[in-house]
């Protein structure tokens, strides 16, 4: 290559990629007290043992639609998970995660509201493992994510009330890197 092409080509390189549609976000579960922040929190190592594996991809290749697929393993065998985006950063304390997203937020906190606290408004996901603690759930809504606001993906513990109800949270992961 010569000089001046090089040359020419240089700030071309220097460019950052354009943001891709689809992300990938891949960890192994570890307690909120390691010693290097964990991209993936358990918070009931009996139901998310330490080590258990989780995938999430986020495709957001077509306009005004999110799709969400999460795999896990190693998981607790035989349980209903519900999962949902949420606002803050995992922590230490499961809290730090703070509410639910919602697509048109809720002006009333903790949302409870149906109009706001619903499957339309909020990406929500049931992932049951099977008898080996493996399991997997897609969902799609027909918006998407504003840009850092959707900083982590919540595990909770099921309830008998349904597959959507939410128990405590038991595991977090975040997204926003």
């Amino acid at each position: 290559m010569t000089a001046p092409l090089a040359a020419a080509l240089l700030p071309l390189a220097l460019l950052a990629p354009a943001a891709s549609p689809v992300s990938v976000v891949e960890a192994d579960f570890d307690p909120a007290t390691a010693f290097v922040p964990p991209a993936a929190i358990s918070y009931a190592s009996d139901l998310v043992p330490y080590g258990a594996h989780v995938r999430i991809v986020t495709d957001r290749s077509v306009p005004g639609r999110t799709v969400l697929t999460l795999k896990a393993s190693g998981l607790a065998p035989g349980h209903e998970f519900p999962a949902h985006l949420h606002t803050g950063r995992c922590g230490a304390d499961p809290a730090s995660s703070g509410p639910h997203y919602q697509d048109e937020v809720d002006p009333v906190q903790p949302s409870t509201d149906p109009a706001y606290a619903n499957e339309r408004n909020e990406l929500r996901l049931a992932l049951r493992t099977d008898g080996r603690g493996r399991g997997s759930a897609t969902t799609v809504v027909g918006w998407q994510p504003r840009p850092g606001e959707a900083r982590s993906l919540v595990l909770h513990a099921g309830t008998p009330a349904g597959p959507h109800a939410a128990g405590d949270r038991v595991a977090c992961v975040r997204l926003d890197g």
